[in-house]
């Protein structure tokens, strides 16, 4: 059972407005990598459903880190049937994101109070995805969507959007204050974020001071955007 409400879920995305995204088959690794991301100052990690036995992975990060860094908010990635969504629920996962929309994923998640962050593409995905109960969805992939200029539009029309894109936004200031600018809750970021490097090398301090930097990054560029008062 997750063990955090709806709301401090989506609070939390919104003021941190930034998810990090990873998978690694290891557990030693997953926990550095968590724990690392944790202490740059981010409490929100999603974890993503990739390889054979993730579930298992995600499972144990989850108790390990119920005690140890009991603040962290875990949540998984990459589900598209609701089986695997009951699955992850059932092993504490907090939220929920896919890659397409999947409406008995939503009604699942919405019986156990679980946000949901499907994939979406068009106005009519975003818009189906809005009636059955999503505050945020995922704009995926970002980058091939549109861009920053698909969130403009889309915010348009339908301006009560939370829109969340995954896939073409980098931690650099630029990258970021497109997507900002345009008008993002928040931002799912995954390699760019956590490389390759950092994991080959297991530059855990490298993780840390990557995941601070764009938080502090992303702070600025909101209060820069935040309209004056008066």
């Amino acid at each position: 059972m997750a063990r955090f409400s709806r709301i401090q879920v989506l609070n939390t995305i919104y003021d941190i407005s930034v998810v990090p995204v990873f998978y690694h088959p290891d557990l030693d690794t997953a926990k550095n990598v968590v724990a690392a991301i944790s202490r740059g100052g981010c409490k929100l990690v999603e974890f993503v459903n990739r390889g054979d036995h993730a579930f298992e992975v995600f499972s144990q990060l989850e108790s390990y880190f119920a005690k140890a860094d009991p603040s962290l908010i875990l949540g998984v990635g990459s589900i598209v049937d609701p089986y695997t969504a009951a699955l992850y629920i059932n092993c504490g996962a907090n939220f929920v994101v896919g890659p397409s929309l999947n409406a008995e994923v939503a009604k699942l998640c919405n019986r156990r109070m679980v946000p949901y962050s499907p994939g979406c593409g068009s106005v009519s995905e975003i818009s189906d995805a809005q009636e059955m109960g999503c505050e945020i969805v995922k704009v995926f992939p970002g980058k091939e969507v549109g861009g920053p200029s698909f969130v403009k539009g889309v915010l348009g029309p339908i301006p009560w959007t939370r829109i969340m894109p995954t896939g073409g936004v980098d931690s650099t200031e630029e990258s970021m204050t497109a997507w900002l600018s345009a008008g993002v809750s928040a931002m799912g970021m995954g390699s760019n974020l956590i490389t390759k490097e950092f994991l080959a090398s297991k530059n855990w301090v490298g993780i840390e001071e990557k995941v601070r930097e764009t938080l502090a990054r992303v702070r600025a560029i909101k209060a820069k955007l935040k309209p004056a008062a008066g």
